[in-house]
């Protein structure tokens, strides 16, 4: 399964190029069963990542963009009445078409209209009517929004950003990569050339698998010791919750898994803990106003509490 997955890594990064660790974050999150928040600027690949990797798994992708007229319906769907019948019919919105659903620039639409993706991120369904409707199995929102041009966007809440595993930033191209861009789009879209390297059944196979892997007792100590680490900082209003500790035990395991083992270990815990935290801290005002990041914040808890041994 190692070699299966390395495939998948090297053939999205045929489009995503120089980017190896974010792309690798992206499979590890979407094989933890979790959502994606991609938060960066504009022109950096973030609807192109979530296409590639829609493709490769040959999973169903569906894009929606949000504006300020797009409405909870279009998302969940909605009842009507068939004029020539006299029935009520179900019309399902994009969620129950999709596996990979890729709500491109979240923040520009309105408040019910994000909140209308809580009950699919969390439950993995939809209600209409007093009707609940399953969603496709996997399901996994990728989210984009950028902070560029803020005029008419919605800040997400803190209560759904809990619901993103993880939140990444693609960032820039180095040099050579930004040059391998620009010489690959000459002539034709990349994109197009991807090949698929698995189906649904075994992403399905793979996530049961992460669920398999081993975490000794003394990595889920160290996991709730960094978490109540981020409680008790001075700078840190509102620390890790208990759900987000569970999402860095989630995606330590789908981490160890993506790195060909059965067991989680404690640098496993370390190399995911600030994609999957830092969005789900808040600082106090003080911390703010004199520059400190989430990033340092959770930087310095890992700094203050000691990693057991290897497992």
């Amino acid at each position: 399964m190692r070699e299966r997955i390395a495939k998948i890594l090297g053939e999205v990064s045929r489009v995503i190029v120089g980017k190896d660790d974010v792309v690798e974050t992206l499979l590890t999150a979407l094989l933890a069963d979790g959502h994606i928040l991609l938060d960066d600027v504009p022109g950096v690949g973030k609807t192109t990542m979530a296409v590639a990797l829609g493709r490769v798994l040959g999973l169903d992708y569906r894009r929606i963009q949000f504006t300020p007229d797009v409405l909870p319906s279009d998302i969940t769907g909605f009842s009507m009445i068939n004029r020539d019948t006299g029935a009520t019919e179900f019309k399902p919105g994009v969620a129950l078409a999709a596996n990979i659903l890729l709500a491109d620039e979240i923040n520009r639409t309105s408040s019910k209209t994000q909140s209308a993706l809580l009950e699919a991120m969390e439950e993995g369904q939809v209600t209409v009517d007093g009707a609940t409707y399953p969603l496709k199995d996997p399901f996994t929102v990728i989210a984009t929004q950028n902070h560029v041009g803020t005029a008419g966007t919605q800040l997400l809440p803190y209560a759904q950003l809990d619901r993103f595993l993880v939140r990444v930033s693609v960032g820039y191209p180095d040099f050579a990569s930004q040059v391998d861009i620009l010489r690959d789009r000459q002539r034709s879209n990349p994109v197009d050339a991807l090949e698929q390297v698995t189906d649904r059944d075994e992403v399905l196979a793979m996530r049961d698998a992460v669920r398999g892997v081993t975490v000794k007792d003394s990595v889920l100590e160290y996991i709730t010791r960094l978490a109540m680490a981020t409680r008790e900082r001075e700078s840190v209003e509102l620390g890790v919750s208990p759900r987000g500790a569970l999402a860095v035990c989630r995606m330590a395991k789908a981490r160890a898994y993506v790195s060909g083992r059965d067991y989680a270990t404690p640098q496993d815990v370390r190399d995911v803990f600030t994609v999957v935290c830092a969005h789900r801290i808040i600082l106090t005002q003080k911390a703010r106003l004199a520059g400190v990041t989430a990033e340092q914040a959770l930087a310095e808890a890992l700094d203050s509490v000691s990693a057991p041994d290897a497992v």
